[in-house]
């Protein structure tokens, strides 16, 4: 790499991603308002957001760095399930995606000092009907205050609850790691 990858996200999973990919990088984390305009299309809203994090941190850009900032959102029809505010919310989030399909859409950014390259990855996701009684042990045996809509994938709910899944895997967990991979081969020339 000519550049030294910054991620600017404190997720453990896109850390972990980001490693297994095979790059080094450092984290630095510029708080930002998860805000998007209310007519903006549901399927928009996660590279918006990855947009606006990378724009937070233009001024504090080494010539030499990259910064990959991300988000991931939840779609259920037009209505947007970003990270639940609390447990009672999580329960319900959980509830509205119980026996449907929705999508998991993550945008990405690239930020140098001289341009933002951005993109998107939607995987849709089946999961089965849940229980009150499974919703209440997921929500109170994970942490799912940190996850768009509630849950991860790669827990339980994930192993018990969804049925099938069409796009990427890793999409899902936070990071579409091949539409990534493919992105920062052109910043190492």
């Amino acid at each position: 790499m000519k550049y030294k990858l910054i991620l600017g996200s404190q997720s453990p999973r896109r850390q972990q991603l980001l490693r297994d990919l095979g790059y080094s990088f450092t984290t630095r984390v510029i708080s930002t308002d998860e805000v998007f305009p209310q007519d903006m299309p549901t399927n928009q809203v996660a590279e918006y957001l990855a947009q606006e994090k990378g724009k937070a941190h233009i001024k504090s850009i080494a010539t030499n760095e990259l910064v990959i900032t991300a988000d991931t959102t939840v779609v259920l029809g037009q209505q947007v399930l970003n990270k639940p505010a609390d447990l009672t919310e999580a329960k319900e989030m959980l509830r509205l995606l119980s026996g449907k399909a929705h999508q998991v859409i993550s945008g990405v950014c690239l930020t140098t000092q001289q341009e933002q390259l951005s993109f998107s990855d939607t995987t849709t996701v089946y999961l089965s009907a849940l229980s009150s009684d499974e919703i209440d042990y997921y929500v109170n045996t994970y942490q799912p205050l940190d996850k768009a809509g509630g849950y991860a994938i790669q827990e339980w709910i994930g192993k018990t609850g969804i049925s099938r899944i069409e796009g990427s895997f890793y999409n899902v967990v936070g990071l579409p790691t091949e539409k990534l991979y493919q992105a920062l081969k052109e910043y190492s020339l």
